[in-house]
């Protein structure tokens, strides 16, 4: 794989097959009890999108994977704006 910088890329664009793979299964088997719906999770992922600090499927301000934390619903947005809370 090629090392690249890619800005508002998710990680499915960055990482080997093998370990988005082993990312995508973690997010799936998260307990229900703390897992952000399926709805909220794409809102929160097309809101990450859209951000100046989504770096290669990481975010700036805090250094997340911005799918892992999206995928807890008791996780926030780290911006000073919490562009999550809308949600």
């Amino acid at each position: 794989m090629e090392n690249r910088f890619c800005k508002k890329c998710l990680l499915d664009k960055v990482m080997g097959d093998a370990e988005y793979k082993h990312m995508q299964d973690y997010i799936k088997n998260i307990d229900n009890d703390i897992k952000t719906p399926e709805a909220d999770y794409k809102i929160r992922l097309d809101t990450c999108m859209e951000c100046d600090n989504l770096v290669n499927g990481m975010c700036k301000l805090c250094g997340c994977f911005v799918e892992m934390r999206a995928a807890v619903k008791k996780n926030y947005c780290p911006n000073i704006n919490k562009k999550w809370d809308k949600i």
